[in-house]
């Protein structure tokens, strides 16, 4: 309420007024100030930012599909990131059978990401990570931010995950090729070896050296 003196009328003390003010959340200031609460070290910063991120996450509404395929992450990706206003776009140049990418070109917090990559883009990123998992993408493919790749332009790119890789032992023919099946010393096969990529495992830890990179 602010108060203020109404025009005097007749004899007497002018009589004094109220009206309401309605005060603008500073947004950007309180999350600055809580980007300012996570330490010094950009590392452990990221770190806790995915995991508020993934808190978030959990509370955002999930999507009525359920994911099982890339084709599936990608578009509970771009709805949800739609609603949170990221003004996301499809990227059909670079998409292949094993990744796919989202272009966002509008971020809510983008100049608070410009001093605070590391913890606004953790935020983002275990937001994302959360809401595809709920959505039954946890074995399907793995996520991850790459912030300020142009000056107004941060990139979500999906993954096919290794578990969805390996292929299921029942489906394999005994013999398609002389390279395919690796002898074992009790006379055993095995299926062929996938080796995981060391980037998807370290995701979330690669945030901040790519963010301090950036700046």
């Amino acid at each position: 309420m602010r108060q203020f003196q109404q025009p005097p009328r007749g004899r007497g003390r002018p009589r004094i007024g109220y009206t309401a003010v309605q005060r603008s959340v500073g947004y950007q200031d309180l999350a600055q100030v809580l980007a300012d609460q996570l330490g010094s070290d950009p590392r452990r910063r990221a770190d806790l930012a995915v995991t508020a991120g993934r808190a978030w996450g959990a509370k955002v509404e999930q999507c009525e599909q359920p994911i099982a395929s890339l084709e599936d992450a990608r578009d509970v990706a771009i709805t949800v990131s739609s609603e949170l206003g990221f003004a996301p776009e499809r990227d059909t140049a670079s998409e292949s059978a094993q990744q796919s990418n989202v272009r966002l070109t509008a971020c809510p917090l983008r100049e608070l990401a410009r001093t605070h990559s590391e913890v606004v883009c953790g935020v983002h990123q275990g937001l994302m990570r959360e809401v595809l998992d709920r959505n039954g993408g946890r074995d399907v493919v793995n996520v991850r931010l790459h912030p300020f790749v142009g000056p107004d332009l941060c990139v979500l790119r999906l993954e096919t995950s290794a578990a969805a890789l390996v292929p299921d032992p029942a489906h394999i023919p005994d013999q398609v090729g002389p390279t395919s099946r690796i002898a074992t010393p009790s006379g055993n096969r095995v299926g062929p070896q996938l080796r995981s990529d060391p980037q998807l495992r370290n995701a979330d830890a690669d945030i901040a050296q790519e963010a301090t990179q950036q700046r």
